[in-house]
C-alpha cells in the first residue's frame, strides 16, 4: 500500500492535492491518525491553514480551491463514499481537469488512502504517532 500511495502521488504531480485529498477522504471515514498525518504533510508542503480548515465545507467556499481541486475532492467523496457509485458527472468533471494517466493516479491514491482509513480505524490507531 505504501508503495501504490507514493506512485499515486508521484503520478499526479501534484503534492498538495494529493495531500488534500488525503485529507478529505480521512474526514468521511473519520481517521483520526489519517488525518493528523496528512493535515502534517499538507502543512509541510505550504498548504495554508484557510484551506486546510476549510477543507469539510470545500463545496461552500468557491474560492478557496480551484476547479480542479473541486473536482478531485468531489470524485474523492464519490469513490470514498460509493453509497450510488460514481455519478457520470462527477467522473466527466474530473476526467476535464486531469488526463488519463494523472485520473488513473488520482482513483488509485483515493483507493489507497480508503485503505489506509480502513486499517487505522479498525486497528484503533490514535492520532499523535505520526512524525514527518
Amino acid at each position: 500500500m505504501s508503495a501504490l500511495s507514493a506512485a499515486a502521488k508521484k503520478g499526479l504531480g501534484d503534492p498538495v492535492l494529493a495531500e488534500l485529498v488525503m485529507i478529505r477522504a480521512s474526514q468521511l471515514n473519520h481517521c483520526a491518525f489519517c488525518l493528523d498525518m496528512h493535515l502534517q504533510l499538507a502543512r509541510k508542503h505550504g498548504e495554508s491553514e484557510d484551506r486546510v480548515q476549510m477543507l469539510n465545507a470545500w463545496e461552500e467556499t468557491e474560492d478557496l480551491y480551484s476547479e480542479r481541486e473541486r473536482a478531485a475532492l468531489a470524485l474523492t467523496e464519490a469513490v470514498t463514499l460509493l453509497t450510488d457509485g460514481v455519478p457520470d458527472e462527477v467522473y466527466e468533471r474530473a476526467a476535464r481537469h486531469f488526463t488519463e494517466a494523472e485520473l488513473a493516479h488520482l482513483i488509485g491514491l483515493i483507493a489507497v488512502i480508503n485503505g489506509w482509513n480502513r486499517l487505522m480505524v479498525s486497528r484503533r490507531v490514535p492520532p499523535g504517532g505520526y512524525r514527518p
